[in-house]
């Protein structure tokens, strides 16, 4: 059986900021173990006019740009093979269902743990990175087949919540980490947070690593970090917690 790698493209105005980023950690290490194919996208490439402009002032008035509709479906069309995407028609008719156009915007669904792992099951990602004052919406509603938000707050561009998706997708993909073990028992894997951990030394400061960690029964020691699970979440992420979810 031929192992094929996951492959990301990242359409973006700043294609160096993305690339740079990504070559370390586990990503950089999913890169050189092929397990992790990245192509990044200069946005300005597919603008229509020598000046290669990809913003506009937005219809109705107000501050700031909006990232024009043209370059982003070229680019997407481009790089999928596809035909021009008209009123008609959308991205989703003309893909396979290993492939996921993800659009990066405050006003997607939020990004989380269970969406990481589906993404990693992908054989090809496209993000697509907003910037400015936003994109213009026929982007969202014609070429994304998934919307995603890290959290409710703006950044500058899609480009830094493109790196979180990445990096979260990338290391759950088999043989990214040295452990395999260490993504099963991430925080938010069972939608609670991890438990504690410590390291040598035993005593620090008077501060003492729990005699639990130190007995050498692995089956009191599983016990004590699940119990442990269940305590952090309650303690630090009570929304979490079944019943108190919004």
């Amino acid at each position: 059986m031929t192992f094929m790698a996951l492959r990301i493209d990242i359409v973006t105005a700043f294609p160096e900021l993305v690339e740079h980023a990504l070559t370390f950690s586990m990503f950089g290490r999913s890169r050189k173990r092929n397990l992790v194919e990245l192509h990044v996208h200069q946005l300005r490439d597919y603008a229509a006019d020598k000046h290669r402009t990809i913003d506009d002032t937005p219809y109705g008035g107000g501050g700031g740009m909006v990232l024009k509709a043209e370059p982003m479906f070229l680019a997407v069309e481009h790089l999928l093979g596809l035909p021009p995407i008209g009123s008609d028609d959308h991205v989703a008719r003309h893909i396979d269902p290993d492939t996921e156009v993800v659009l990066l915007s405050p006003q997607g669904e939020l990004f989380v743990q269970k969406t990481a792992v589906q993404l990693s099951l992908k054989s090809r990602l496209v993000l697509l990175c907003g910037h400015y004052k936003g994109i213009d919406e026929r982007v969202r509603e014609k070429l994304a087949t998934l919307t995603l938000s890290i959290g409710d707050y703006v950044c500058s561009g899609g480009e830094y919540p493109a790196l979180v998706v990445a990096d979260a997708v990338a290391r759950l993909i088999p043989g990214t980490l040295n452990d395999a073990e260490s993504a099963l028992t991430d925080s938010f894997t069972d939608e609670g947070l991890d438990c504690a951990a410590y390291t040598k030394p035993v005593d620090f400061r008077g501060m003492r690593v729990p005699q639990e960690l130190l007995s050498g029964n692995h089956v009191e020691i599983r016990k004590w970090r699940e119990a442990m699970k269940r305590e952090h979440t309650r303690k630090y992420r009570p929304d979490l917690v079944t019943g108190n979810k919004d």
